[in-house]
């Protein structure tokens, strides 16, 4: 625990470094607000905040700049998320007043909308179909002898399966199919779907169970769906070419990336900072992230991913907007 002055101290650093990006000295700190005591003092606990581990110097005279812990602190003593100032209200506003389409292009524009929120790289994880429940279900023809199954889920996600038909199968089946694909079908999941009640006519059962085995098949393929934006944000916050890279390619691994969120989430973290989220290529790196709901339903998550010295405030409150506004726009339809 740190007291009240080495706390307001420590918090000045963290900020000063925030703003400029260069190593903070004891008369940079000393003219913040809030800040009552003389540079010889604030030199005394730097060292002492140092020595604790709070803070780093890069070399010999230089100022001091913020270590994983020292953010840690500083995320920890924030009263919850800043606000997003009258322009960028106005930007999530415009945003989901005006999206619409499918939810593929939904997600993919929400991540550029929060990406130039914050100036960082954003992530969305599509909602996942494992816990979704089907709201509804349709059998319609395409052509002689193919068909087209289309599932609604809870979470917002439309499913489609094309379906083989038999020869003698006519239009006046499918709509009697899609009934009890209806019945049988809506409330269950699409990993766990129940079996089918026989409706006494053959041909409708095959037709049905045609019509089950494609969606099945489509879902086992489906992979988590992940969005990025604004990945070429990341080059222009860290210096080192090699950062650059790192960080570039863990973010065209989709299944690293739905990983990551995961785990910071089912860690009950928001915020995961440099090595606490435990990919090496990161370290250098501060992730936030929220979950959002559909209809009452964990469906997926969004984060920002940038150096460790992002605006934790501004970056924090944009991720608990958009995410609220992204769960309340899929719930509505």
């Amino acid at each position: 625990m740190l007291d009240e002055r080495r706390a307001a101290i420590l918090r000045a650093v963290v900020e000063g470094y925030i703003e400029t990006a260069q190593p903070v000295g004891s008369t940079h700190v000393a003219r913040r607000e809030g800040i009552a005591v003389s540079p010889a003092t604030i030199r005394n606990d730097m060292v002492a905040l140092e020595q604790e581990g709070y803070l780093t110097q890069p070399h010999t005279s230089a100022g001091r700049v913020p270590t994983d812990k020292g953010y840690r602190f500083f995320v920890d003593s924030l009263v919850g998320p800043g606000q997003l100032d009258v322009d960028r209200q106005q930007q999530v506003r415009s945003f989901f007043a005006s999206a619409h389409g499918a939810l593929e292009d939904m997600l993919h524009q929400t991540s550029q909308l929060l990406s130039n929120l914050t100036d960082y790289a954003a992530v969305v994880v599509g909602p996942a179909h494992e816990q979704a429940t089907l709201r509804s279900i349709q059998l319609v023809g395409l052509g002689a002898r193919t068909g087209l199954v289309v599932a609604v889920l809870s979470n917002g996600v439309v499913e489609k399966a094309t379906v083989d038909l038999a020869d003698d199968t006519g239009d006046e089946r499918l709509a009697p199919a899609s009934a009890h694909l209806s019945m049988d079908l809506i409330g269950g999941t699409l990993a766990n779907l129940p079996p089918l009640t026989p409706s006494g006519d053959p041909m409708l059962d095959d037709v049905c169970a045609a019509a089950v085995r494609a969606l099945e098949a489509g879902h086992d393929k489906e992979p988590d769906q992940v969005f990025v934006g604004g990945a070429s944000r990341v080059a222009v916050a860290f210096d080192a070419v090699d950062t650059v890279r790192r960080v570039l390619g863990t973010l065209e691994q989709q299944f690293v990336v739905v990983t990551l969120l995961r785990d910071v989430l089912d860690r009950g973290l928001s915020v995961a900072i440099g090595a606490e989220h435990g990919f090496a290529a990161l370290a250098e790196c501060s992730l936030i992230v929220a979950p959002y709901s559909v209809e009452g339903e964990p469906a997926g998550s969004i984060g920002v991913l940038g150096p460790t010295r992002m605006h934790y405030p501004e970056a924090l409150a944009a991720v608990a907007v958009v995410s609220q506004r992204l769960g309340r726009h899929l719930s509505e339809g």
